[in-house]
């Protein structure tokens, strides 16, 4: 395991882009906003040095939404640790950070500077560095607890200050205030309290092993003498002072000179004696060490990282490729029964952020590595439907479903699809029917029942793929009216499209234009390319749109112009990963015959758009979307988001494996080239599956989910594998079902 936590945290820095990349335009921050503090792999909680840096209260940056993110500080520092921290993302509006911890070796008024930060280290679960005030600090969590633990030098009066005020980041409208707050010493070295946040009530239980300091709390950089609690109700930004509690003594005496503290945290959405059973859970009812908590949330990440294996000697490829495999495991958060906002126990989920990011890539993922939190995540998805009336785009610890409505609508019922065809247990799909029904019409969905069509036009073909995903679920549930009920629907997708271009209709996008959304990968691509003008024409589209024949172009810089992102959009160009809305079209060309432009493209994007280093991303990793892409392209796999159907595509490593419960699925390959940014792609020969000729290009889930061996031929030049018409990847037309169309394919090992 060679995952480097820090990549992603600084301004993309990565060498000049050569040949099809070079033609490639980002509009989005060229930063990866990732953090590289303590995470649970799918965890509650997360522990960070905070500066209030945008977007996760780590690092250097102010906020950004285009180009080269302008730095507030010029190196990195830190006014304490906090918790809860978005992973790659952009404008989210909410950024946590609450509870603040602070070792201090200055009097309390000094609360909110920063030190300066030295000898950073992190890995998966753990993160360390030394404040300039000499204070090593080291973090670790659990599911829902963290551990702290600081060793102060030599002092006649150090403290560890808990500020249970804080919140957000120190930008403009980036703050939290608490609405509500209490606050008390239970004992010697334990502390309970709540802050009542964007109408979640988060509660914290506290003990510091800090024996013979004094406990305190204190209000306003004052101590609160000989006080035990501290209630604040009705708290306005106006109104706010900071408060928490704090525990102060000498370190001398000790013999080095040196004393180190131990800090446990347990956290709960439902009140502070869950919060303490949540500490007894991770940490055992003795309260282990650091270094225990530490070891175990290590493992868990062993564990986690060990469901992929890849054959790769290059120490800097497979550190890119484990870190990667990482950040795409950091998010959801989930929080078995943490819902505050009803009182069943049950899954809950936090950090859905969003579907959109998230849909395409790293769902699939999930769904592969580990189906049971797949199907623990779907089922809180459901309840927060059944419970707000809504499946969610995006879902945060704050009170009620986001509404990024000019994102996308209706992604969970590809998730849930996908699961529905695995056939994967767990989920009771007479009621998830009723709410993937149910939910197509919120938002644009009341204009595409009246009209047929939505704008931004995106959101038609998110609306028809959500009603062919429901249509799915319903056939399954052998719901045979709804099954015809929903068809026109779900045909609907071409409504969107102009004949005459063969491209979307003229409509605003969301962070792109109509090129980067007409590839997406619709249900019925073989009828979509027939609304481009047939396979060549398709093609000649798509050759357009990826660069092929264009010249090199030139970045956005830092606070670039309206001027300049309007000549970029004016490009129509691949958006080179920096992006989500075309993160699937360089699969489109296997629905066309040509994976080999598929293999010529993934080629240039995993070797020139991801690197080492704090700058290694092209851009916002969005909880893992990103991420997630890279760790499917280099496999030579790309999932077909609610279609449960897998692209074969030439891979970056000479061998691999993925462990998907009981089932292994080994990946291996013969006449492989190690590759690098200057060499050429590769090229699929011919595939076998278990031993037998595989002419198509694409697997099936359940072939994926059972295991087997997929053994993939490469060469330096296209041979006709997947040219044929009858190879390309199943379309499902109005009115099919999906195990027909599956049937009717060719059977090269399809069961």
């Amino acid at each position: 395991m060679s995952v480097d936590p820090f990549i992603g945290t600084s301004a993309t820095d990565l060498p000049p882009a050569t040949g099809l990349a070079a033609t490639w335009w980002s509009p989005k921050p060229l930063v990866g906003n990732t953090h590289p503090g303590a995470c649970h792999p799918l965890g509650m909680v997360s522990a960070c040095a905070y500066s209030g840096a945008y977007p996760t209260g780590y690092g250097r940056y102010d906020l950004s939404t285009e180009g080269v993110p302008t730095a507030i500080v010029d190196e990195q520092v830190a006014s304490g640790f906090t918790h809860f921290q978005q992973s790659g993302t952009g404008a989210i509006r909410k950024y946590y950070n609450y509870f603040r911890v602070t070792p201090m070796l200055e009097p309390l008024d000094a609360l909110g500077r920063t030190w300066r930060l030295y000898d950073e280290e992190a890995e998966p679960g753990w993160y360390a560095a030394t404040l300039e005030s000499g204070v090593r600090c080291e973090v670790t969590v659990g599911p829902k607890s963290a551990v702290h633990r600081y060793t102060f030098p030599a002092h006649h009066d150090a403290r560890l200050v808990v500020d249970l005020s804080l919140g957000g980041l120190a930008i403009p409208y980036g703050a939290t205030v608490p609405l509500r707050s209490h606050l008390e010493s239970v004992a010697p070295g334990v502390a309970r309290g709540e802050i009542v946040v964007e109408g979640a009530p988060l509660a914290v239980h506290l003990e510091c092993d800090a024996e013979r300091w004094r406990q305190m709390l204190w209000y306003d950089r004052r101590l609160m003498a000989g006080g035990s609690r501290l209630d604040f109700s009705d708290i306005r930004t106006t109104t706010l002072r900071p408060f928490g509690v704090m525990w102060a003594g000498p370190t001398t005496g000790t013999g080095s000179g040196e004393r180190t503290v131990e800090l446990r945290i347990g956290f709960s959405l439902r009140g502070t004696d869950q919060a303490r059973t949540n500490l007894v859970a991770d940490c055992g009812p003795e309260r282990s060490s650091f270094a225990v908590r530490r070891a175990a949330t290590a493992q868990a990440w062993e564990d986690h990282l060990g469901l992929v294996e890849v054959d790769c000697p290059d120490p800097q490829r497979r550190t890119v490729f484990d870190t990667a495999l990482y950040h795409s495991l950091v998010k959801p958060c989930l929080a078995p029964d943490e819902s505050p906002f009803w009182p069943s126990d049950g899954p809950f989920a936090f950090d859905v952020s969003t579907m959109w990011d998230i849909y395409r890539t790293q769902l699939p993922l999930l769904t592969t590595l580990v189906p049971d939190r797949a199907v623990e995540l779907a089922n809180a998805l459901l309840h927060v439907c059944e419970e707000e009336g809504n499946l969610p785009i995006g879902y945060r610890m704050a009170r009620g479903a986001d509404v990024f409505s000019r994102q996308a609508s209706a992604l969970a019922q590809t998730f849930l699809a996908d699961l529905c065809a695995l056939g994967l247990g767990g989920v009771d799909w007479d009621w998830a029917l009723v709410h993937m029904h149910n939910d197509l019409r919120r938002g644009y969905g009341e204009d595409y029942l009246l009209r047929g069509v939505a704008h931004p036009i995106s959101h038609t073909l998110d609306l028809a793929f959500g009603y062919w995903c429901t249509q799915q679920v319903a056939q399954h549930v052998g719901d045979k009216a709804l099954v015809a009920e929903l068809e026109p629907y779900a045909a609907g997708w071409a409504h969107a499209f102009d004949p005459a271009t063969g491209l979307l209709l003229d409509s605003t996008f969301y962070e792109g234009g109509r090129w980067n959304y007409s590839f997406r990968l619709v249900h019925d691509m073989a009828a979509r390319i027939g609304l481009a003008g047939g396979t060549d024409a398709f093609v000649a589209m798509l050759d357009r749109f990826f660069g092929y024949g264009a010249g090199a172009v030139v970045q956005p810089g830092v606070r670039p112009s309206a001027e300049e992102m309007a000549r970029g959009y004016a490009l129509e160009r691949f958006e080179g990963l920096n992006n989500e809305p075309d993160m699937e079209a360089p699969w489109a060309y296997h629905y066309a015959g040509r994976p080999d432009r598929t293999a010529e493209v993934v080629h240039a994007a995993v070797h020139q758009r991801f690197g080492t280093g704090p700058g290694g991303l092209p851009g916002n990793d969005d909880s893992g979307g990103l991420s997630s892409w890279y760790v499917w392209a280099s496999l030579g796999l790309f999932p077909v988001a609610g279609q449960n159907v897998f692209l074969v595509n030439a891979p970056s490593f000479a061998g691999g494996a993925l462990r998907i419960g009981d089932a292994r699925l080994e990946l291996e390959t013969t006449g492989f080239v190690t590759p690098g940014p200057d060499t050429p792609p590769q090229y699929v020969q011919a595939a076998w599956l278990d031993g037998r000729p595989l002419e198509r290009t694409w697997l099936d889930g359940t072939e994926v989910h059972r295991g087997g061996r997929l053994l993939v031929e490469l060469g330096p030049e296209p041979r006709g594998w997947g040219r044929d018409p009858s190879s390309a990847p199943p379309s499902f037309p109005a009115g099919s079902r999906r195990a027909d169309v599956l049937t009717a394919q060719p059977s090269n090992g399809v069961s």
